[in-house]
């Protein structure tokens, strides 16, 4: 996996995202590191020098406003989905997903409308449908 690499938008996307008084240090000493000291350019890297270097780097960023609220949406679809099978919803069939979602009762809306409020209140009715079941 070696050639040029054709977009270094990633790199100096997280490179500004790091905390740094000297953006064109920083880069270099990142681009020794990954290289092992090979080199000072970003464009002497071999493609899998460079993908480590992302790998890298992706851990000492922190997380965005945007990419928390991606992963805390995440979190609660995937224990609404797993509450709606065990209900007994195929939720390998989004039709299935979603026609259970639409019912005004449920949520009235598509699952992937739902905001993370919605998915908080829909695991709430989920699992009170499911206790009533139970008894």
């Amino acid at each position: 996996m070696n050639g040029p690499i054709d977009n270094y938008a990633a790199f100096y996307g997280l490179l500004n995202r790091l905390p740094t008084s000297d953006r064109e240090e920083l880069k270099r000493s990142i681009v020794l590191q990954y290289t092992d000291g090979r080199t000072a350019s970003l464009h002497e890297m071999s493609r899998n020098e460079y993908a480590a270097a992302l790998e890298g780097m992706r851990k000492l960023v922190l997380p965005t406003e945007r990419e928390r609220f991606i992963q805390e949406r995440r979190k609660r679809r995937s224990a609404v989905l797993h509450q709606m099978q065990l209900l007994g919803v195929d939720t390998a069939n989004w039709d299935r997903v979603n026609s259970f979602c639409l019912d005004s009762r449920i949520a009235g809306k598509e699952f992937r409308d739902l905001d993370c409020g919605e998915l908080d209140a829909l695991l709430k009715k989920i699992r009170a449908i499911r206790r009533k079941e139970k008894k």
